[in-house]
């Protein structure tokens, strides 16, 4: 995998810990270069009381320079990332290059905000007001761990943090 470079986005406040570091870890042992993407470059806090070291601000990302997005769940992804209009461009312009896009727990509704789900099957945190936002942006929702379809993977929550983001190391190669 050496030579390929993914894009994580995580909450500055409040990102899912375990939704983070494994999949970061994955990509790390594999040769992948990460960067790490949030609204600031201060340190942010996950969860479980996690911290991790940002690289960059998402308004100052360009998608022309990675293979992968990754957007990583937790409670603090509806306040930060949902709406946020900069990670919406960098969402649509991974797809429209046919790289990969991902989200884990809460934050597929970040992939149905940017409007790029519509006939998608997806799978998104086991939350009413989150599976409302994928069927309404005209994706499938299916009750699963991990799904794949069409280089859009999304994960269900932290237990499947690990699986998700070897579906998008595989995804990679």
């Amino acid at each position: 995998m050496a030579g390929k470079k993914v894009l994580m986005v995580i909450a500055q406040e409040n990102f899912r810990d375990e939704e983070f570091f494994e999949p970061k870890k994955v990509f790390e042992n594999n040769g992948v270069d990460v960067t790490v993407a949030s609204t600031d470059t201060k340190p942010a806090t996950g969860m479980l009381g996690g911290t991790a070291k940002l690289d960059i601000k998402i308004s100052d990302a360009d998608m022309d320079d990675y293979d992968a997005i990754v957007i990583s769940g937790g409670s603090g992804s509806k306040e930060y990332l949902w709406d946020n209009e900069q990670l919406h461009e960098l969402v649509n312009k991974a797809y429209k290059d046919d790289k990969i896009v991902s989200a884990i727990c809460v934050s597929p509704v970040v992939l149905a905000k940017s409007g790029i789900l519509e006939g998608k099957n997806v799978t998104v945190f086991d939350d009413p007001d989150c599976i409302n936002e994928v069927k309404e942006c005209g994706a499938c929702y299916e009750n699963e761990g991990v799904v794949n379809c069409e280089n859009i993977i999304t994960g269900k929550g932290p237990d499947y943090a690990e699986q998700f983001g070897e579906a998008v190391l595989d995804a990679l190669s």
